[in-house]
């Protein structure tokens, strides 16, 4: 069986035997990745700690049958000791790579690999709060996924804003005519805070008020969990917008 090299996040690990680990890996090219590290739970392992949740690596793998195996690994991101040091940063890592995880195959493209990559260096330079650069992601990823919310045109008649109801099921924000009773009302500042962080405008992000903060990282986890079809742990350890 051949050889292959492959950029890779490590999205999570699991004990394999005495001194073993599995790896799952979003990698650039290759899509989901899953493989053996041998040894790398020993203290004189030359790329165990290379191999830990939230690190970027260059890695060569062997193409096994079920399993490939990890031959080398090279650091491109150490984003790992910069992220759990922070529990803001340390709880919103782990639900964004938990979603790359929940990932179909057909999903995780290149496109996506990018994605995470740039979401965890945010996390580790600690240059935006720690649920923004989640939000962010997540809007993203969903976007890339097939599933871009609308954020203006009312999603199910496509009647011009401004409509600040936000219903995961019909797919974004809608009007007042289409919105069911009981939909919730967000509000224009948090509809204004969606379209930022869509669009990676930070200093609208920052700007906004602590209210339309949490507002729009409630319907964010809201419509990210409806289409994956199930929670996301990590969002439950989450302590808010910071």
């Amino acid at each position: 069986m051949p050889t292959y090299r492959d950029e890779v996040v490590i999205l999570r690990t699991h004990k394999l035997g005495e001194a073993d680990r599995i790896i799952t890996m979003l990698s650039r090219r290759h899509g989901k990745v899953r493989a053996v590290a041998k040894g790398v739970r020993r203290t004189a392992s030359r790329f165990g700690a290379r191999l830990e949740p939230f690190m970027v690596a260059d890695v060569q793998l062997y193409a096994g049958r079920n399993l490939d195996i990890v031959q080398q690994a090279e650091s491109l991101g150490s984003y790992g000791a910069d992220i759990v040091v922070h529990y803001e940063r340390f709880t919103a890592a782990n639900a964004m790579v938990e979603t790359a995880d929940r990932l179909n195959e057909s999903e995780a493209t290149p496109q996506q690999y990018l994605l995470l990559v740039g979401g965890l260096r945010a996390l580790a330079k600690g240059e935006h709060g720690s649920r923004s650069v989640l939000d962010s992601y997540l809007l993203r990823v969903m976007a890339l996924s097939g599933w871009a919310p609308s954020l203006s045109e009312c999603a199910r008649c496509g009647a011009a804003g401004p409509n600040d109801y936000f219903v995961a099921q019909l797919g974004g924000i809608v009007c007042n005519d289409c919105a069911p009773p009981g939909s919730a009302r967000i509000g224009p500042d948090a509809v204004r805070q969606l379209g930022a962080l869509m669009a990676g405008e930070w200093d609208v992000v920052a700007a906004a008020p602590p209210r339309a903060l949490a507002a729009a990282s409630g319907v964010v986890a809201a419509y990210t969990q409806w289409h994956l079809e199930r929670g996301i742990r990590s969002l439950s350890h989450l302590e808010g917008p910071r």
